[in-house]
């Protein structure tokens, strides 16, 4: 062999190693889920424009990470938790695996729903999320933290869980693959945010809620978000030492109800004289924030930003219907309604990614997104084997916007037969899709639809249904197909004795 053929098959080799090792070097993932954060909590700006709350409340960490990452000015999540949820670790759309409300009593729907006047509602999987098929009413799925484990991922699990009703295995993290759970259990909320009152494991008469597994913090003058946070910075000890991987799910408590103060975090805000909720809620908000700015140091302090995806995201609209104080169903304008409603306050949320790998100059992607799209963009992120997926996955993954590349405009689908409780504008039982620019809505309970053109109407003000009647009918149909290739569930109306009709069997003229 001459030497000139030497050095090119040693070139080539040497580049092909290069690649290979460069390849097997898993990228750490923290996926930072906040509960109820709305689209307008945080002085990031996810419109065309600033707004009196993105002015009001302080986040300069998410802003840090907006400017190291990519903003989505239209990431979605379903209108409560629990749906959310699941869909985040299966890939499952809330219309497929039928957990479609909140979870936390085993066996049972929820009081708004059992005593309806008008409906009956279906035994959804109020069970939650499920590993083995011998769990009744849940979603039989290969959970995420389970993917990722099985691809040599150590996983970290740290606040709300609330995935399985109590009493069934996928109540405690540790069931269905995180290595480590740090106060996570059935709940959805804290019974208190407060070290000193044992984040609410004094309180007898609503046990239920105390949060699990922070003991050592008992008594002491800390609130809950720093006290996960402490956890989490000393189980990432381990991971880091030993160089491998890590999957981060910092899922928080906050701002879930109820509403307690972080004294760090208030008196800029009595300064300004906001009334007594909504200090209690920006404190909240910037608790949050501080949370995410003690990963962001650690990761860099360890030098291993460069090789950590970072994704940011909200489980559903910012509350707005109860407890807040000011105008009602306000809370998140230029949005419509909160928490619990089809209308943007209610499903539209904050989502940022940072990842070094996909790094094309984009700061904002305007391609709408769901949480079901989560599960198959950190598989794809992570090089991750899908070989044990038992479940059919509707999520799309978004790492093609990470690289500025075309993707088509898939429709994006919400399925709520259900009852949440509270009144409010879209709060109820419904079923939507968002095409492109336009959002059809249909409401079960008094058979109505509605027709939005968001980029020209984000308010949601300017009922389009009838001056729209093709839109109308192509949107009405395209949902109807769906739910009936998901074999989704409808209410039952007890007074008509019928089953709530599929949208495209509703006149537009109605």
């Amino acid at each position: 062999m001459s030497l000139y053929r030497f050095f090119c098959v040693l070139t080539i080799f040497l580049f092909i190693s290069c690649k290979n090792s460069n390849d097997s070097v898993k990228p750490n993932v923290v996926l930072f889920l906040v509960d109820d954060l709305g689209w307008q909590d945080t002085s990031v700006s996810f419109w065309d424009r600033e707004t009196k709350f993105n002015r009001l409340y302080n986040t300069p960490n998410m802003e840090i990470l907006a400017d190291m990452g990519v903003k989505f000015t239209n990431a979605y999540a379903t209108p409560v938790c629990s749906p959310s949820r699941i869909s985040l670790m299966t890939g499952i759309n809330a219309a497929r695996h039928r957990v479609t409300n909140w979870t936390l009593h085993p066996d049972v729907k929820k009081p708004a729903e059992i005593n309806h006047n008008t409906f009956n509602f279906p035994n959804w999987n109020y069970n939650g999320l499920s590993v083995s098929d011998s769990i009744p009413n849940s979603v039989l799925a290969t959970p995420l933290p389970q993917v990722l484990k099985e691809n040599g991922y150590f996983t970290i699990h740290a606040g709300k869980a609330h995935l399985g009703a109590i009493g069934y295995p996928s109540s405690n993290p540790l069931n269905i693959g995180f290595d480590v759970n740090i106060a996570g259990h059935a709940a959805g909320a804290p019974q208190s945010y407060l070290g000193i009152d044992n984040f609410g494991n004094n309180n007898l008469k609503n046990k239920i809620w105390a949060v699990p597994g922070l003991e050592k913090y008992h008594g002491q003058d800390i609130f809950l978000t720093e006290a996960l946070t402490l956890e989490i910075l000393e189980n990432l000890k381990e991971p880091i030492e030993s160089k491998s991987p890590f999957f981060l799910y910092f899922s928080l408590y906050n701002v879930h109800t109820p509403l307690m103060q972080d004294n760090r975090f208030v008196e800029k805000y009595q300064n300004i004289g906001l009334e007594s909720s909504e200090i209690k809620y920006a404190s909240m908000i910037e608790s949050m924030d501080h949370a995410l700015g003690s990963i962001l140091k650690k990761l860099k302090h360890e030098n291993i930003l460069n090789n950590t995806i970072i994704i940011f995201m909200s489980d559903n609209g910012g509350l707005s219907a109860v407890v807040r104080e000011g105008e009602k169903h306000n809370h998140n304008y230029p949005l419509k309604s909160g928490k619990g409603s089809i209308y943007e306050g209610g499903i539209r949320v904050p989502m940022i990614v940072y990842s070094p790998f996909n790094n094309n100059n984009i700061k904002k992607v305007d391609h709408p997104v769901i949480i079901d799209d989560f599960f198959p963009s950190i598989l794809e992120l992570t090089n991750s084997d899908l070989k044990s997926i038992i479940q059919k996955v509707d999520g799309k993954s978004f790492v093609p916007l990470l690289k500025n590349e075309t993707t088509e405009l898939k429709p994006l689908f919400w399925h709520y037969p259900n009852w949440w409780g509270p009144s409010g504008p879209g709060i109820g039982s419904y079923s939507a899709v968002r095409k492109g620019n336009w959002k059809l809505i249909y409401f079960h309970h008094n058979q109505t639809i509605e027709l939005y053109n968001l980029k020209e109407d984000i308010f949601e003000n300017d009922n389009l249904v009838t001056k729209e009647p093709s839109k109308s009918n192509e949107l009405s149909n395209l949902l109807t197909d769906y739910l009936i290739s998901v074999d989704a569930q409808m209410p039952f109306n007890k007074i008509k004795n019928s089953a709530v009709p599929w949208p495209n069997e509703i006149s537009i003229n109605d």
